[in-house]
């Protein structure tokens, strides 16, 4: 099947898919909540965040999440070698879904987990593991949604095999990646040794929540990771 027929079938429209989430939230709320005050989520570790219907207020698209506004606490577990270039990334660009976004570096919270996107907006990378374009998997973090639109990562879904991904570093130079598989996993069940563990070959991952919004934990229940290489490798 080629890529562009499974990218659409795959994919639905804007309004469809935060309906959905704003569905799910709803119906475990006790008072109404405005269609697509959705809370967004990246990662895989348990946070202290309240679910959306709690909040009294939805923070703008791009704004910066406050603590109690986040789905997330961090991702798991990261575990990688120091960076080894002086370039680092600043942008992430992706035209198969739209993406063209700054990058946060990102970094261990207090726990040990990976910290998120402090913007809607904005991608992340774990810039105290491996650079993008070096040997081993470089690691970039999105949100998926704010609680009133879309976040930089909510496509991330409609990615197949053969989809280009453009890092943009600090010397001006790109390196560009080309996707080889994506793999849902729950959150309890994060693949870490995949994700973060050691390769021969220089990598990178992409990460969002995906799956059904649990309002009784404040959290995504799952998380979508894309498998990328680098193009020429």
């Amino acid at each position: 099947m080629s890529g562009g027929r499974r990218r659409a079938e795959r994919g639905t429209s804007l309004s469809a898919r935060l309906g959905r989430r704003w569905v799910a939230v709803a119906a475990g709320a006790a008072v109404v909540v405005a269609a697509g005050a959705v809370v967004t989520g990246v990662a895989v570790a348990a946070g202290n965040d309240a679910a959306p219907s709690a909040r009294s207020s939805a923070a703008a698209p791009g704004a910066s999440p406050s603590a109690g506004d986040r789905d997330i606490a961090g991702f798991q577990d990261p575990a990688a070698p120091a960076a080894r270039s002086d370039a680092t990334p600043t942008r992430v660009a992706i035209p198969a879904i739209g993406v063209d976004a700054a990058l946060e570096d990102l970094h261990r919270g207090a726990a040990g987990e990976l910290d998120p996107p402090k913007g809607w907006d904005n991608a992340g990378w774990f810039s105290d593991g491996i650079v993008p374009g070096e040997v081993g998997p470089a690691v970039i973090a999105g949100h998926v949604d704010s609680p009133t639109s879309a976040a930089v990562f909510f496509r991330l879904d409609e990615l197949v095999a053969g989809d280009e991904i453009h890092v943009t570093m600090s010397d001006g130079s790109t390196r560009t990646f080309t996707v080889d598989r994506t793999e849902r996993a729950a959150k309890s069940a994060f693949p870490t040794s995949d994700v973060y563990g050691s390769s021969p070959t220089p990598d990178l991952r992409l990460i969002t929540c995906d799956g059904t919004f649990d309002t009784a934990t404040g959290h995504y229940t799952d998380n979508l990771i894309v498998f990328a290489s680098l193009s020429g490798q």
